[in-house]
């Protein structure tokens, strides 16, 4: 999947080390209308889940030196693989993530970890398609932390993680496939999302994209 443009500032995966997350139960991305709401969620894990609000950010495009476009072509390419599965499987997840991405990965873990890859990827995307969009921060976290939007977010921090947990290691491969354009998501141009046993008002105002598994996208 080839992304619209990454957004300044983004720091890149570091080589080794450690993130810390934490556990989540309900899930969705939810917009605010008019007037706040926040939609009851039943818990779809053993953990917590999320929640959204827009705030218009003009986002800078990056500009790219002759110097960057040289090192951009000998970058190693994406493995090439047939499905979501087989990339997820070749593809190496750090043990130390930037802030960033950690961001990302963890509103991966926390939305859908219980999802099969797709719905991983959707969630991905649509943090992605958000940090690109005006209507919203131009960032990852300023995405994951805008106020009222994830309901994992508690007191504007993260819970923990099991950090050693394979569904930990799929996440941050999942941000990792997501950031760099590896595949193509369902969701496509996804801003929203919601799970499938709630029915948010908004949701009548939005055009569905996709439903994966007890997901469902809109733009």
């Amino acid at each position: 999947m080839s992304r619209k443009a990454h957004f300044a500032g983004l720091i890149a995966f570091a080589a080794t080390g450690t993130v810390v997350f934490a556990s989540a139960g309900t899930s969705g991305a939810l917009a605010r209308q008019g007037e706040s709401q926040i939609i009851e969620q039943l818990p779809l894990t053993e953990e917590t889940v999320p929640v959204f609000v827009s705030e218009e950010v003009v986002q800078p495009l990056p500009q790219h030196s002759d110097g960057d476009a040289a090192a951009e072509s000998d970058a190693p390419s994406p493995p090439q693989s047939t499905s979501l599965n087989q990339l997820v499987a070749a593809v190496s997840a750090p043990e130390t993530l930037s802030p960033e991405m950690e961001c990302l990965a963890g509103a991966v873990y926390f939305e859908s970890r219980g999802e099969p890859l797709a719905g991983q990827l959707a969630v991905a995307q649509v943090i992605l398609n958000r940090a690109e969009s005006r209507q919203f921060p131009s960032s990852y976290c300023g995405v994951v932390y805008q106020r009222s939007q994830f309901s994992f977010i508690k007191g504007g921090n993260m819970p923990r993680i099991k950090r050693g947990s394979s569904a930990w290691k799929r996440a941050k491969t999942v941000a990792r496939i997501a950031h760099e354009g590896m595949w193509d998501s369902q969701a496509g141009d996804s801003l929203y999302f919601h799970a499938k046993y709630v029915r948010p008002g908004w949701s009548r105002k939005k055009v569905a994209r996709a439903t994966i598994d007890s997901h469902i996208f809109y733009r």
